[in-house]
């Protein structure tokens, strides 16, 4: 999509420039706010170009659609790690020209300055996010759950459960609440007996779970009263307690840390306004107040110091951010070329198990 501006001059009338727009596919909800509050509004304030944004339950699906029908009309996509790297090594998605990144505020490079994978041949890293367990405190009087074995106890803690409907991140929940520690799950589930292990732990609650798509559905099933308890990101839960006062609690025990960032589709008809933007929204003020809207931790070293107060607020967002020391306790680290090489076969057996 293009633009032309035309001015009126005393000499009749002049033709600028023609801008282009950049087409961003997002996941929608308060992190889709949080792009478009940090990212786009400022970048088309300072650049002029505009951009659209569109939403979708995970855009890497209809991105390798569009590349592989001929017919692409995203220019930048938010894309989960593992997904990012599937379409990179499918030819899917443009290379990323780390030069083009900007450096730190002290000048350091962009490349030293990101955390350890945030940069890949294709991918940038925009948020550290991570899924976690949480439940409606008003539902639990007396002793509240602490950690993924008490997600499992029906007995305990009665209610419906709420997770994601796939296999990445319910194994290693799992096995987690089956006493694995978090530093042995891949271990385990790179043997057939740990993927039994996790499935027999994930039997004992089938029953009681409601399986959700799109990363608002958990708060939604939470405030509706029909889960008790839910497996979701924590963005999604930290802003239905913040902004709108719902009574959930995050568990950090357990939490399972990833990043997401942009991708490039190959074909981008504005290939070169979606470089501009995906340097802009990367730089370390952005990503700080990206972070200041939704509670993913930024993946550059330099933005960490320059997070706020929540948006509106004279609270500090910091202690909300999954990658803040104090919850890092027993957290894991989502295991990138596990999914990569596992993520077909497992889902596969999941779909199996799911409708057996």
């Amino acid at each position: 999509m293009t633009r032309t501006l035309i001015l009126t001059t005393a000499l009749g009338l002049v033709a600028s420039p023609v801008l282009a727009d950049v087409n961003l596919l997002s996941w929608g909800g308060a992190y889709g706010n949080s792009h478009l509050e940090a990212y786009a509004k400022p970048f088309e304030a300072e650049t002029g170009i505009k951009v659209n944004m569109a939403d979708a339950d995970n855009p890497a699906t209809p991105i390798k659609a569009m590349v592989e029908a001929g017919n692409v009309t995203a220019d930048v996509a938010s894309v989960e790690y593992a997904d990012a790297v599937r379409l990179c090594d499918e030819g899917l998605v443009e290379m990323i020209d780390v030069s083009m990144l900007e450096a730190a505020p002290d000048g350091t490079p962009a490349e030293d300055d990101f955390i350890e994978g945030a940069i890949t041949d294709c991918f940038v890293g925009t948020d550290v996010y991570s899924m976690v367990l949480a439940y409606d405190d008003t539902r639990f009087t007396d002793a509240k759950p602490a950690g993924p074995a008490d997600f499992f106890d029906l007995e305990k803690f009665p209610g419906k459960r709420t997770m994601r409907k796939g296999a990445k991140f319910n194994l290693e929940l799992a096995l987690m609440a089956d006493g694995v520690p978090a530093d042995q799950v891949y271990e385990v589930l790179e043997t057939a007996e740990g993927v039994d292990q996790a499935f027999a732990k994930l039997d004992e609650i089938k029953d009681s779970v409601i399986w959700w798509e799109a990363g608002a559905q958990p708060p939604q099933l939470l405030a509706d009263g029909e889960v008790s308890m839910a497996y979701a990101f924590n963005g999604r839960i930290f802003n239905a307690a913040q902004g709108e006062g719902k009574p959930f609690k995050i568990i950090w025990d357990g939490q399972i840390y990833e990043m997401e960032g942009w991708v490039m589709p190959k074909g981008a008809p504005n290939l070169e306004e979606a470089k501009k933007f995906v340097a802009f929204s990367t730089a370390s003020k952005q990503q700080a107040r990206a972070a200041e809207f939704i509670s993913y931790g930024p993946p550059r070293r330099s933005a960490a110091a320059l997070v706020g107060n929540i948006e509106g607020t004279d609270q500090p967002m910091g202690p909300n951010l999954p990658t803040t020391e104090a919850n890092m306790t027993n957290a894991l680290g989502s295991n990138l070329d596990f999914w990569v090489d596992r993520d077909a076969e497992l889902n596969e057996r999941f779909n199996s198990w799911l409708a057996g």
